[in-house]
């Protein structure tokens, strides 16, 4: 027994045709949300600004999915946000919210019942109200400290009833509202790396040389007394590709590096019996121990390289790092 296939009831084209409508439909309600933007938008970046304990985002239904992400956007760009579920708070929740906090309340009609029935309550523990909805009329425009007009003359769906343009202006203005906070407050890309870590940008941003370099035990270096076959084993057992030749006080002198190795054989020159001082390349480029990882990427590619010596403060040698390593850390 087949079960039956579904019936297509419009055209390719139709299709397609609906879809582009759709993102018109919803550019343009996002476009119209420029000219709205005034006073009461400053406003309510001020009330950020100045808020001494959390922000607290809550919207219901599709208002609801849109106020989570509208919530860590702010967390993660220098505002202290989590998401309250309105009906929820009704039952306990609104004992998250405290008379420092800054609530942002989303509703497209203004009148979903869950978010009416907490306004007074919120109002109550002496939290600031920023509304956000369609309709400036609404009882979540009245009630509101501050009114953010996020109205759409018409929904993307065909039949003017899915929440479509409404939730990607909603969204939209959230993002806005969020990045005028990040530039009021000064907030930085470095400030942002410290909020993700674990992404790529936390690596390129926070991760130093000194977190990655070969130090101590792990750093291939010998004497410039040693001979050409010392440097040689140092390299093996360190297998970094490179060993560094330092004085007796411990201050660079040169590198030796495979490339070199293999230059080396092309000339007449006795691998058995000569000294590193003598076939070392003197004066290598180093970076410090204490800039970005990121840096020490650069500067491998501009010099076409794949290793470095990283110095400490005092100028003599601290560590060794090559491009692997900062492959492995995933900073390249």
């Amino acid at each position: 027994m087949t079960s039956a296939q579904p019936t297509q009831s419009a055209s390719p084209e139709a299709i397609l045709e609906t879809a582009r409508r759709t993102l018109e439909i919803e550019a343009e309600a996002v476009s119209a949300l420029a000219g709205r933007l005034d006073h009461d938008f400053l406003r309510a970046v001020d009330l950020l600004l100045a808020c001494r304990g959390r922000v607290v985002v809550s919207g219901m239904g599709k208002s609801g999915h849109i106020g989570g992400k509208i919530a860590a956007t702010l967390a993660s760009t220098g505002t202290p946000a989590f998401f309250v579920h309105p009906a929820e708070a009704s039952h306990g929740d609104l004992g998250m919210i405290t008379a420092d906090d800054v609530v942002i309340a989303l509703s497209n009609s203004g009148e979903s019942a869950e978010i009416v029935a907490i306004l007074a309550l919120i109002k109550r523990r002496g939290a600031r109200l920023i509304g956000m909805s369609g309709r400036p009329g609404s009882t979540l425009a009245r009630e509101s400290d501050i009114h953010l007009d996020a109205g759409v003359a018409q929904e993307a769906c065909p039949l003017n009833l899915a929440p479509t343009a409404s939730t990607t202006a909603a969204l939209a203005l959230g993002d806005a509202l969020a990045v005028a906070t990040l530039l009021a407050r000064g907030f930085t890309a470095e400030d942002f790396a410290r909020t993700h870590p674990g992404g790529a940008l936390g690596r390129r941003l926070l991760v130093h040389v000194r977190d990655l370099m070969h130090s101590g035990d792990a750093l291939p270096v010998v004497p410039e007394s040693a001979s050409l076959k010392d440097a040689l084993l140092e390299m093996t057992r360190k297998g970094l590709g490179m060993t560094a030749v330092t004085d007796p006080d411990g201050r660079l002198l040169g590198v030796f590096t495979d490339g070199d190795l293999r230059r080396l054989l092309d000339q007449d020159v006795d691998v058995r019996t000569a000294m590193i001082a003598d076939v070392m390349k003197r004066g290598p480029r180093t970076i410090s121990q204490d800039v970005l990882a990121v840096e020490a990427v650069r500067l491998m590619q501009d010099a076409k390289i794949n290793g470095l010596l990283a110095l400490d403060e005092t100028g003599r040698l601290a560590g060794a790092l090559n491009m692997h390593d900062l492959l492995q850390a995933g900073v390249v």
